[in-house]
């Protein structure tokens, strides 16, 4: 997450980093304990809105899109899951394996609601792919369980954080970014 969208705010849009993430990071607390990118919209608008100078109407059209199809942490956490489970069930995986799992865990992670481990009725979709079975997708949902509460918080971390990402970057190619707002640091909130 920091080296992507690290790079990205401070290669493409020639950024500091540490103002980004400080910008963010009540948005990163409230994603983080809720688990919804869904709930944790109006603090993210609020966040870039305020701490990072995007105009309010980049930020109101962005976030709300980023918000629905902007999963890219469910994504990684599909393909992870496919991999491991692979390995688990000695399932030999060629390059065109890989490539549907990469494919899948995206188009699948596009259409995932942000609710907490709304993730987790995607894993038999991904998994059908590499040829696993009902039965053990039942087995691997049950291993993942108990530790997917922790991981989705992570997940809409990561979701949050690239959709602060796109709206900074979206509101300096339109000129809609202040600039001086963002290279704030004394913002309080």
């Amino acid at each position: 997450m920091i080296f992507v969208y690290g790079g990205l705010i401070r290669l493409v849009a020639g950024l500091p980093l540490g103002n980004f993430f400080k910008g963010i990071i009540d948005a990163q607390a409230v994603a983080y304990s809720t688990s919804s990118s869904s709930a944790t919209l109006p603090v993210t608008l609020q966040c870039v809105q305020k701490n990072l100078g995007v105009k309010k109407t980049v930020a109101s059209s962005v976030l709300p899109l980023g918000a629905t199809i902007n999963m890219d942490g469910t994504a990684l956490y599909l393909g992870i899951v496919a991999l491991f489970s692979a390995q688990i069930f000695g399932v030999q995986l060629s390059f065109a394996d890989y490539f549907l799992i990469a494919m899948t865990a995206t188009l699948t992670s596009i259409g995932t609601a942000g609710i907490p481990s709304a993730s987790l009725f995607l894993l038999a979709t991904v998994l059908s792919v590499i040829g696993i079975t009902d039965a053990q997708t039942a087995l691997i949902v049950g291993f993942v369980l108990p530790f997917d509460r922790i991981l989705d918080m992570a997940r809409t971390v990561v979701n949050i954080t690239g959709d602060a990402t796109v709206s900074v970057l979206v509101a300096k190619s339109e000129g809609e970014l202040d600039e001086t707002e963002f290279r704030d640091t004394t913002s309080d909130f």
